[in-house]
């Protein structure tokens, strides 16, 4: 069974870790042994899905968005990151030199084409940029892949700079 997991980043502290409780949840109606989970990897849900698979003794496979993804990322996090990348099964590069919003749509439709189901820590709202989680939400239920949204009652994610 290859689980996606796609996600918001830059949530909150008290949601991570409402987040993290459900998929932990979710992930444990798996076979550890039988489950791959594909990620980009991004901080946050996305990596902490990983990290959780891995310790329980799954596989985790990594779509990369671009050449330059991992220069994107919180100095913070490359870490994560790059031991993720190294536990990994599977790398699955988009053949883009630089994280765009095309690029992150292609990685997002390459996650999607190498699950059997989605997890979306998803608010439910439109996309902030395009190749966002909404976008990647749209494309999986679009072909037809199931979609597990996770996302804590009455949470609020922070306003993207310069909105309200």
């Amino acid at each position: 069974m290859r689980v996606g997991i796609t996600g918001h980043r830059g949530l909150s502290h008290p949601i991570v870790s409402e987040v993290q409780e459900l998929l932990a949840e979710r992930l444990r109606r798996y076979d550890p042994g039988a489950l791959a989970v594909v990620t980009c990897a991004a901080e946050g849900p996305e990596s902490l899905v990983a990290r959780a698979a891995l310790d329980a003794g799954a596989a985790v496979e990594i779509v990369v968005p671009a050449d330059d993804y991992r220069e994107t990322l919180p100095p913070e996090h490359r870490s994560v990151y790059d031991d993720l990348l190294k536990q990994a099964r599977g790398v699955h590069p988009t053949g883009m030199a630089s994280v765009t919003p095309q690029a992150r749509q292609v990685a997002g439709e390459i996650l999607v084409g190498l699950c059997d189901e989605l997890l979306a820590v998803w608010d439910g709202l439109p996309a902030r940029g395009h190749g966002g989680t909404a976008d990647t939400v749209a494309y999986a239920l679009g072909v037809r892949l199931p979609v597990t949204v996770v996302w804590p009652e009455g949470a609020r994610r922070r306003p993207a700079a310069g909105r309200p």
